[in-house]
Order: structure tokens, then sequence, then C-alpha cells
């Protein structure tokens, strides 16, 4: 579905233009209805509507007795923000969201199949360089058997 890097630009006001060949898809599966949260990189999480319900549904739904759980369900639920696209295909991101991920100007939105992230364009690169340094120890049993 979502794939590739994409270097944008943020406006002055925050907006976000979605790039063009993700516009009709998220059109046709969400109305270009999207939620945008934090995660761990720092970088923001933006999900197609239909996408962000089906975990919003599974992480309500876990007991929020154990602390990691309702860790999860404060970050990822408390710092949900919907965001509908406008007719130039924007997005405006809230201040406190932008500020999490410390986006200004230059950022980049990364595909990741059902969602994005987007990140602040340094920091992105910086996750990249870090990531090729991993050693091949480090992978989990999945990464392992993976053939490219």
């Amino acid at each position: 579905m979502f794939r590739g890097a994409n270097a944008l630009s943020l406006d002055a006001k925050g907006r976000l233009t979605i790039p063009a060949r993700y516009r009709d898809l998220l059109q046709s599966c969400c109305q270009g209805r999207l939620v945008a949260t934090v995660d761990q990189g720092p970088c923001l999480l933006l999900y197609p509507q239909p996408q962000w319900d089906v975990l919003e549904k599974q992480l309500s739904g876990f007991p929020n007795v154990d602390q990691r759980t309702r860790r999860m369900q404060r970050l990822l639920i408390g710092h949900a923000t919907e965001c509908e696209m406008d007719g130039q295909g924007r997005i405006l991101l809230p201040p406190t969201l932008r500020e999490f991920a410390g986006l200004d100007k230059r950022v980049m939105l990364v595909g990741q199949v059902n969602k994005f992230e987007l990140w602040d364009e340094q920091a992105w690169g910086e996750q990249c360089r870090r990531l090729l340094e991993t050693d091949e120890g480090s992978l989990s049993d999945y990464l392992n058997k993976l053939s490219l």
C-alpha cells in the first residue's frame, strides 16, 4: 500500500502536502481521513482512519493494569489526532505533535505498508545510519530467515 521515503516540507501553519501518488489511494480507502499519533523514533505515525480504528480497538481492549500496556495506550491513543486532507491534499499537524517529533520545515514521509512514519529530515538520516550500522547478531529470528 504505502512504501518509499518522500522528502517534503511543512508550511508555516504546520500543513503537510501528501504526495500525489498516495492521494487517490487515501481518498478511496478512508475519504482522506487520517490519524496522527506519536512513536518512539521520535517520529509520528500517520494511519488511514480504518487502519487506526483496528489498532485503537486492539489497544483499548488490552488490560491496562500492566504498566507497559498502559504506557502504550497513553502514548498512542492519548496523542491520536484526526487529520483530514483538504482539497489540495494537505493535512494540518497540531503543534504538540510537531514538537514531539521535532518537526520544523524539512520532513520525511516514510511508507510502512499500512501507515506512514513522519520524521524530521535530519533525524531520519541519523536513524538510517544507525540502522545500517547494526550488526547481524542483533537481528530477530524472523529477519535472519529473510532472503533479500
